[in-house]
C-alpha cells in the first residue's frame, strides 16, 4: 500500500517542479476552455425502474468483493425479494447527487503486469480496484446515461478507441495500419511515435476533472454534485494472501477496475485531440496509449519540426494536467519503402527526448509493427507463444475430455491467432502459412491425429475455419458493422457504397467501390481496399442479412463451403 501511495506522490511532486516552466493551468493548452455549445448540458440523472435494475444485475458478472456482505450469486438469486429496496437506494443516490460512503472503499488486488516479470519487484504490479457489487451497479446506471449523453451530442473524441462500444484495439490498429499502408503506396515515409503514461489513471487531478466535466462536457446541477461525491472521500487498502493493509485516503485518480473510471479518464484526456490537430498530425488513442504518425516525402525534413513542436505542446499540456509520459516506453519508428526510410532515419536521432527505436520493431497495442509493415515479427512471436502453450496442453491432454481440451486450445492458442488478424488481410499465403501450421498442430493435439495424416478433413470435422478464412471473416464482419452503424466512424469513412452512373442490376446489389491500387504496392493490403474487394465477392443473400447474428451465420457457412468444398 505504501509503495502504490508513494509512487503517485512522487510523480505529482516531479510534475509540480515542472509547472513553473510550462503553460499555466487554465490557459487554452491546459484544456479548460468552455463547452462550445452551452445549450448542451446534463443537469440531473433519470431514475430507473425495477425491470431496468433487474436487467443490469442479471447481466453483471457474479464476482464478489471482499467488502460485499453476501456472495453476489446469492444476491442475484434474491433480487425478487429485495429488488425494491435496492431500487430505492440507487434512485435516491441519483436524485440527491450523493454516493454512499461504503460504495467508495476499494480493495486493491495487485496484478502482475506481465507473467514474465519478477513477482518480487513491486513496480511490476498494477493496482486493480475491487469494488462492492452494488457500487458497480450504481456506476453502470450512471455510465449508461452519461455515455448516451456523450454519444447523442457527439462529445466523444473520434480517435479515442478505449472503453467505447464498437471500438477496440483492433479497430484502432486497422485505421492506423490503413493510413500507413496508403502513405507508403504514395511514396511517403511515415514517422510513428508511441507515447505511454506513467500511472495515468492514478495521477488524475479531481479538481481539473470536475472542471472539465462542467465546462467542456456540460455536466451541471445534481449530476455534477453526484460526480463530486463520487470522487471525494474515497479510500482503499491492499489485500494479499488473506492479509490487509491499513486504509489509505485516495486524493487523486480514478479507480482502475471500476465502471466509471475508464470513461472519466477518456473525458479527462479530451483536450489532447485538439492540441494534436492544431499541428496537423495524425493520431489515435487507446486509453492512455497515444499514437502520433506523420507521413512526409523523404526530402521534407523540415516537416519533422511539426512533430517536434506537437510533442512539446503535449508534454506541456500533460504537465498542467498532472500526467507524466513514461520515458522508458515512448518509442519512434520510421516506416515505409526501405530506400526512402533509410535516408530519413539518419536525420532522426531523437524527437523531444524520445529516442529512435533501437530495433526495427515496436509493440503497438499488443501487435508488433516492423518498418516494412510485413508483420513477420508479429507472426513469429505469435507462433512461439502458441506452440509453447500447445506443448503444455499436450502434456495434460490425456486427462482432459475433448470439450475441456478444446476450451483450453481456444483460450490459449486460437485467441492469439485471431487477435488483430484483420491486419493480415491481403498478405501472401507464405506469411499466413506459419499461422496455419499452428492451427493444424492444435487440431492434431485435440483429436490425436497423426502427423502424416491429412489435416483438412479434421479441421472440417471440428468446424474450424482455416486461418485465411478467419482473416476474411474478421474483415467482412468489420465491414458489415461499419455499414450498419456498429463500428467506429473512422472505419465507416474508409468504405464507399457503389452507385453506378446508369441504371444497372448492380444498383441495389449493396456493392462497394474498390479503389484502384496496383497489386504490387502495399495499398492492396489496406482495409480500404480489402474490405470492398472481399465484400463484393459475397453472395447477395449474405450481404443482405438483416441482423448481425444472421450475417455471422451465413458468412461462416459461405466461408466454410469455400474452404472445404
Amino acid at each position: 500500500m505504501s509503495f502504490f501511495y508513494n509512487k503517485i506522490i512522487t510523480i505529482r511532486e516531479k510534475i509540480n517542479h515542472q509547472l513553473p516552466s510550462t503553460v499555466i493551468s487554465g490557459s487554452p493548452s491546459s484544456g479548460t476552455s468552455a463547452n462550445v455549445n452551452s445549450d448542451i448540458y446534463l443537469d440531473c440523472f433519470s431514475t430507473i425502474d425495477l425491470h431496468q435494475l433487474t436487467s443490469i444485475i442479471s447481466s453483471s458478472k457474479p464476482s464478489t468483493c471482499l467488502l460485499d456482505p453476501i456472495p453476489t450469486r446469492l444476491l442475484k438469486e434474491v433480487v425478487p425479494l429485495i429488488g425494491t429496496s435496492l431500487l430505492d437506494m440507487i434512485n435516491l443516490s441519483l436524485l440527491s447527487g450523493y454516493v454512499p460512503q461504503s460504495f467508495k472503499v476499494a480493495v486493491i488486488k495487485p496484478l502482475l503486469k506481465k507473467s514474465t516479470l519478477d513477482p518480487g519487484v513491486l513496480a511490476n504490479y498494477r493496482p486493480i480496484s475491487n469494488l462492492p457489487f452494488l457500487s458497480k451497479i450504481l456506476e453502470k446506471v450512471v455510465a449508461k446515461e452519461l455515455c448516451d449523453f456523450l454519444h447523442n451530442n457527439s462529445l466523444f473524441e473520434d480517435f479515442q478507441s478505449g472503453f467505447r462500444v464498437h471500438h477496440s484495439t483492433e479497430t484502432a490498429l486497422v485505421k492506423v495500419n490503413n493510413d500507413l499502408l496508403t502513405a507508403s503506396d504514395n511514396g511517403l515515409v511515415s514517422v510513428l511515435v508511441l507515447l505511454d503514461l506513467s500511472a495515468a489513471f492514478d495521477t488524475i487531478d479531481h479538481d481539473i476533472l470536475l472542471q472539465r466535466l462542467e465546462h467542456q462536457i456540460g455536466i451541471k446541477g445534481t449530476a455534477l454534485s453526484w460526480f463530486k461525491s463520487y470522487l471525494s472521500d474515497r479510500s482503499q487498502f491492499v489485500h494479499v494472501n488473506d492479509e490487509s493493509s491499513i486504509n489509505t485516503k485516495v486524493s487523486h485518480g480514478v479507480p482502475q477496475g471500476s465502471v466509471l473510471g475508464p470513461i472519466l479518464f477518456t473525458l479527462y484526456m479530451l483536450p489532447l485531440g485538439n492540441i494534436i490537430r492544431n499541428h496537423s498530425i495524425n493520431f489515435h488513442c487507446y486509453a492512455d496509449d497515444t499514437q502520433l504518425y506523420l507521413s512526409i516525402k523523404p526530402n521534407e525534413i523540415n516537416q519533422l519540426s511539426k512533430l517536434q513542436t506537437c510533442l512539446t505542446d503535449i508534454k506541456s499540456w500533460m504537465t498542467c494536467n498532472f500526467l507524466m509520459l513514461n520515458s522508458e516506453k515512448n518509442e519512434i519508428l520510421v516506416l515505409g519503402p526501405k530506400n526512402l526510410r533509410d535516408s530519413l532515419s539518419k536525420d532522426i536521432v531523437t524527437l523531444d527526448g524520445i529516442n529512435l527505436a533501437s530495433s526495427t520493431t515496436v509493440r503497438n497495442l499488443g501487435v508488433i509493427f516492423d518498418q516494412d509493415l510485413s508483420f513477420n515479427s508479429h507472426i513469429k512471436q505469435t507462433s512461439r507463444t502458441a506452440f509453447f502453450h500447445l506443448r503444455n496442453i499436450r502434456k495434460i491432454r490425456h486427462i482432459l475430455s475433448q470439450t475441456d481440451a478444446e476450451k483450453l486450445i481456444h483460450a490459449f492458442v486460437t485467441s492469439r491467432l485471431d487477435y488483430c488478424n484483420s491486419l493480415l488481410s491481403g498478405y501472401p499465403n507464405k506469411s499466413i502459412k506459419t499461422l496455419q501450421l499452428i492451427q493444424n498442430a492444435a487440431a492434431r493435439v485435440l483429436t490425436g491425429t497423426r502427423k502424416r495424416d491429412h489435416i483438412s478433413p479434421v479441421l472440417a470435422t471440428l468446424h474450424w475455419l482455416p486461418i485465411k478464412c478467419r482473416i476474411e471473416f474478421k474483415i467482412l464482419l468489420l465491414t458489415y458493422k461499419a455499414l450498419h452503424g456498429q463500428a467506429p466512424s473512422y472505419l465507416k469513412e474508409l468504405i464507399v457504397p457503389y452507385y453506378p452512373t446508369r441504371t444497372l442490376r448492380s444498383l441495389n446489389a449493396g456493392l462497394l467501390v474498390v479503389p484502384i491500387v496496383p497489386k504490387s504496392r502495399t495499398g492492396a493490403r489496406a482495409f480500404s481496399y480489402q474490405a470492398p474487394l472481399l465484400w463484393n465477392q459475397l453472395p447477395v443473400v449474405v450481404r443482405e442479412a438483416d441482423t448481425l447474428t444472421t450475417f455471422k451465420s451465413r458468412l461462416k457457412t459461405f466461408l466454410f463451403d469455400k474452404a472445404y468444398s
